[in-house]
């Protein structure tokens, strides 16, 4: 039986367009639903695949937040017990909402306590804070249980990613979920920092964090004292509160309440895509990027330039970058297709370029014989063609493809490749996929 490689254009179910490419592929039987193939099909064909334009998260710049207990889920089917913060009187979640303020604004935050110990928050990197109510703590006032709010205040004097967190117990708070980021805009839409060097298409945060659910179940079981941080040992790695592949499941899943933010970067070939990566726990997590690698512009909320105004001309590209925790980084990335030796849209010659190819590649043809189907055993993402935006046959993964627009798909993950895993469980941990989609495809905000 002969097929035909359609184009898949705005989801519309990949209607043949004049002069498409004969291919030999032959129907398949649909895959079990077992392993990581099972699990990531079920992820993402659940809900709208999510697209990450802008960071979800709260405009300010004021804010009210509520330090309160619940319990965020993992990947397998686990239930562990935090502390997380609540907007104003909204669901507790984790990690806390993630703060968007513009330079200049005067940020007002008040917080409110619900939780058996004193807490308070402290904002790395801004200058000027003040801490009106509560009781004096070590680093700011504090929250007692039920007690008085403390409201701080600072301005907001630069633009970056910055990271907030529990300032009366870091080392038990951080790890019991009182942390969230700060990304403060310049004046400039588009821009992470106040130069053309920072522009970007779409932006995603990777809020990094682990957890050791023995410290959870002490602290659950009201037994705090026992809590001994020399034992420590994480066996969960989350990015935006979620372990893979809840990751890629869409923002707002009505199963995550605790876990609003989900971590799946979608981009169009050529599109600058910013990564606002926060390391919010104890550990260093190597994060990989597979398709290209990545150019650091800032680190710590500050472009790496030479001298002000000179823009990112100490950036450098890395395929795997280590953050320190409490830092940040932002990193810009883009995916052409650049130097893979043809042409990923299938032109021929007199063909005109897709938005962002490069002409260098335009009508290369693929460089071998795709074997016969039978031949083979494809995986649930390839759509039956090597090229972005075409399909030759579907494989049925619980009535639908995990790929119905024929894109790309990168994993990007830690480096630390136990920390894929959700309590040893493979796969799992702090994992997502980068989605290339054909420039015909349009990518839904969220």
């Amino acid at each position: 039986m002969t097929m035909h490689i359609t184009r898949n254009a705005g989801g519309l179910g990949g209607v043949a367009r004049a002069g498409a490419i004969a291919s030999p592929f032959r129907p398949v039987a649909p895959l079990a639903a077992a392993g990581f193939a099972g699990l990531l099909a079920l992820a993402l064909t659940l809900l709208p695949r999510p697209s990450l334009g802008a960071i979800s998260g709260v405009a300010g710049p004021t804010f009210s937040l509520t330090a309160r207990a619940g319990y965020v889920s993992t990947g397998e089917g686990g239930s562990i017990h935090v502390w997380g913060l609540a907007n104003g009187a909204g669901l507790m979640q984790y990690p806390g909402p993630t703060l968007l303020v513009s330079v200049g604004d005067v940020v007002t935050i008040t917080l409110d306590n619900e939780l058996p110990v004193n807490v308070s928050l402290v904002f790395p990197g801004q200058e000027g804070v003040t801490a009106l109510g509560g009781v004096p703590g070590a680093l700011t006032n504090e929250v007692e249980p039920a007690g008085a709010p403390v409201t701080y205040q600072f301005t907001a004097l630069r633009p970056g990613t910055f990271q907030y967190h529990d300032g009366s117990d870091p080392q038990l708070g951080i790890e019991m979920g009182m942390v969230g980021a700060l990304i403060v805009r310049p004046a400039h839409a588009g821009w992470a920092y106040d130069h053309a060097d920072s522009a970007y298409d779409r932006e995603v945060l990777f809020l990094e964090t682990e957890m050791d659910p023995l410290i959870h179940e002490l602290v659950e079981t009201q037994r705090i004292a026992d809590v001994d941080f020399t034992k420590y040992r994480p066996t969960y790695w989350f990015l935006n509160g979620r372990t893979a592949p809840d990751t890629m499941v869409a923002a707002g899943a009505q199963w995550l309440p605790a876990q609003p933010y989900s971590c799946m970067p979608m981009i169009h070939p050529g599109e600058k895509l910013l990564l606002r990566i926060v390391p919010a726990g104890r550990d260093l997590h190597p994060f990989h990027t597979h398709g290209q690698h990545m150019r650091i512009i800032a680190q710590d909320g500050r472009l790496l330039e030479s001298a002000p105004g000179s823009g990112a001309d100490r950036s450098f590209l890395w395929f795997t970058t280590t953050v320190t925790p409490g830092g940040t980084d932002d990193a810009l990335f883009t995916w052409t297709g650049d130097r893979l030796g043809w042409d990923v849209y299938g032109h021929q010659p007199g063909d005109p370029l897709a938005p962002g190819e490069l002409a260098a590649d335009h009508g290369k043809p693929f460089p071998v014989v795709l074997p016969d189907p039978k031949d083979t055993e494809a995986g649930p993402f390839y759509p039956g063609s090597p090229f972005l935006g075409m399909s030759g046959y579907r494989q049925p993964v619980f009535g639908t493809t995990p790929n119905p627009e024929a894109g790309y798909y990168f994993m990007w993950h830690s480096h630390k490749e136990y920390e894929m895993v959700n309590n040893d469980v493979f796969p799992g941990g702090m994992m997502t996929m980068l989605v290339v989609e054909h420039p015909d495809v349009p990518i839904m905000e969220m």
